[in-house]
């Protein structure tokens, strides 16, 4: 029998069926509009890997399951395995190598963890978020101005893999610090997991310098006036509203990691060796100034705003005193135009010669003396 023909586009209701039909007649399965997802290489994930024995990282480059049974041979090493922002698929193998437990590989994946500190057997998953300042030439009211990512650590005895999501805090630059300090890193894996709490905290205290900055701005626009009229400068509230959001972003940031922190330096989830506590209470110490920091402009902008809408309320006060006053001085000429307006015969002054100058300078005296009482009363 013939092959029959099937058609490139077939409506999603009919495709199962002419599948079936496809199969019967011995012709080849209609293509779908459903593309299968690349497969993923673990290897796009990596970032960097790294064998340190002794504190010395080894110069050779070798795969991360050749590392990890050199420096369990070794004793007094471990493998820094970076990666950045890998999926579950990509992380199989690596967590088959290194025994993670699939919950926390199941939080690896996935942004927006909360900041805690996990024990699992002889493993140790540390997460965090981390932030850094995004460059601004003015602050308006859909300006960017913390961008935020996630840090987490799968911590053993001869392993400390880092997971990236994000561009908020790039490791590069501590992997070189450490590098020449050979002492520190003898400690073992925590000495890698201090130096990443460090640099994510110390980019806490960056932000915090540049939000200071901003916040200044505001508070100059908001509180300055105008020369000419006296009136407060147009600090618009979305812009307040706006640098408020992006520190309520920079909070949940910073807030949630204190406990987690906590626990680290008071042994209350690992019992962290001697010497690398006392580096992790120097981080936690940075890291409850920047808390204090945050909660500080928390309270400053809610400052600011309230009195910006005082502001904006005593603005429209004034401007209603000005235009009841000028209503007032108006009234005066309505009610006399009105009355000598209504066209009766026998009216006083009707015939007198010198009456319309005296109307006319009669309205001109109390519009110049209702004029001056209020400029003295402050509404006009």
């Amino acid at each position: 029998m013939a092959e029959l023909p099937v058609e490139r586009a077939i409506p999603r209701a009919f495709k199962a069926p002419v599948r079936v039909m496809s199969r019967m007649l011995g012709a080849p399965p209609a293509p779908t509009d459903e593309t299968q997802p690349p497969e993923v290489s673990e290897n796009d994930a990596i970032v960097e890997c790294g064998l340190y024995l002794d504190g010395v990282r080894r110069p050779e480059r070798l795969n991360y399951t050749e590392a990890l049974r050199v420096a369990r041979e070794h004793g007094n090493g471990f493998v820094w395995l970076g990666l950045k922002e890998p999926v579950a698929g990509q992380l199989g193998h690596v967590a088959e190598t290194f025994g993670l437990h699939e919950l926390a590989v199941e939080d690896a994946v996935t942004r927006g963890q909360r900041p805690k500190v996990e024990r699992y057997a002889d493993m140790t998953f540390c997460t965090m978020r981390t932030a850094r300042y995004v460059e601004h030439e003015e602050l308006t009211a859909s300006s960017e101005i913390v961008e935020t990512g996630d840090m987490m650590m799968f911590i053993g005895e001869h392993f400390i893999i880092t997971v990236r999501h994000g561009d908020a805090c790039n490791l590069g630059r501590i992997r070189s610090q450490l590098d020449q300090r050979a002492e520190l890193l003898r400690q073992g894996p925590w000495a890698v997991a201090y130096a990443v709490y460090d640099l994510v905290v110390d980019v806490y205290l960056d932000v915090v310098d540049s939000i200071e900055d901003d916040i200044d701005v505001i508070e100059e626009v908001v509180f300055a006036t105008e020369a000419r009229t006296g009136r407060h400068r147009s600090g618009r509230i979305q812009r307040i509203y706006q640098l408020k959001r992006e520190l309520m972003e920079f909070k949940r940031a910073v807030l949630p990691l204190q406990r987690p922190l906590s626990g680290l330096v008071h042994r209350e989830v690992v019992d962290l060796p001697k010497e690398i506590r006392r580096y992790f209470r120097d981080v936690h110490d940075h890291l409850n100034r920047a808390s204090e920091q945050v909660l500080y402009f928390d309270d400053l902008l809610n400052s600011v705003l309230q009195a910006r809408l005082a502001q904006v309320t005593v603005d429209q006060n004034n401007d209603m005193r000005k235009i009841a006053a000028w209503a007032g001085i108006a009234a005066v000429w309505t009610a006399l135009a009105g009355i000598y307006g209504m066209n009766f015969k026998y009216m006083p002054e009707l015939d007198w010669r010198f009456g319309y100058p005296a109307v006319w300078a009669i309205l001109l005296i109390v519009t110049a003396v209702m004029y001056r009482g209020f400029r003295r009363s402050g509404w006009l």
